[in-house]
């Protein structure tokens, strides 16, 4: 098959930019033993990393036995924050990588826009994405749907299939193949590598790889 050129490389946000999700699972457990439901970590890291709002909620909910009202985790905003403001650093190489990198690049992420850049602006990321930063708010449905990484191609004028994703959870990659994108799952964090394994993913554990797997990366 020849090669398809890669044109537009497409960041989740938490966990490959930012070295957030061992952060957030730690304030997940506090905000679900406040609520009155009990999650183990490992349970945390199967079933919500790389989730949307929705499909959390809805875990949540099944747990309690009760709905929650609209809006339920905007009281909690602030524990994110805060751990956010201590702990958070950029993921281990990925700004050499951003500066090596020729091709255009692009955040989509589910989490909301004021979060991303929040993040963004911690990790000392931000000059890189201005202007090409992407919400699951922008769509109507987040990851595992494709919407969201459509919307991103469409946004930067780019074929899906001239698209890379980079994704480190399985929500990620799945989006990734259902948007006809080539995805590259990232084992370096919580997420274990049989977790991204699938069709057309390249697992990999050393973000300072990425620029020759992509310049590898067939169609």
């Amino acid at each position: 098959m020849t090669q398809s050129p890669v044109e537009l490389v497409i960041f989740d946000c938490d966990g490959v930019l930012v070295d957030s999700e061992k952060i957030c699972v730690k304030v997940d457990a506090m905000i679900m033993a406040d609520l009155g439901c009990t999650f183990t970590e490992a349970e945390i890291i199967e079933r919500f990393v790389g989730s949307s709002t929705e499909v959390y909620t809805a875990a949540v909910e099944e747990r309690l036995g009760r709905r929650l009202e609209k809006g339920w985790q905007q009281k909690y905003e602030h524990l994110y924050e805060a751990a956010f403001e201590a702990e958070l650093t950029a993921v281990d190489g990925i700004a050499e990588v951003l500066k090596s990198l020729t091709t255009g690049v692009c955040v989509a992420s589910n989490g909301d826009h004021a979060g991303i850049r929040r993040s963004l602006e911690i990790a000392d990321l931000t000059n890189h994405f201005e202007n090409r930063i992407f919400s699951a708010a922008d769509v109507r449905r987040g990851k595992p749907a494709p919407d969201l990484f459509q919307h991103a191609a469409r946004s930067m004028g780019v074929q899906p299939e001239r698209c890379a994703v980079i994704e480190d959870s399985a929500y990620g990659v799945q989006a990734a193949r259902a948007a006809g994108m080539r995805a590259f799952g990232y084992c370096g964090g919580l997420t274990p590598a049989s977790r991204l394994e699938g069709p057309g993913t390249v697992v990999f554990d050393d973000m300072r790889n990425l620029p020759e797997l992509l310049a590898t990366a067939t169609a």
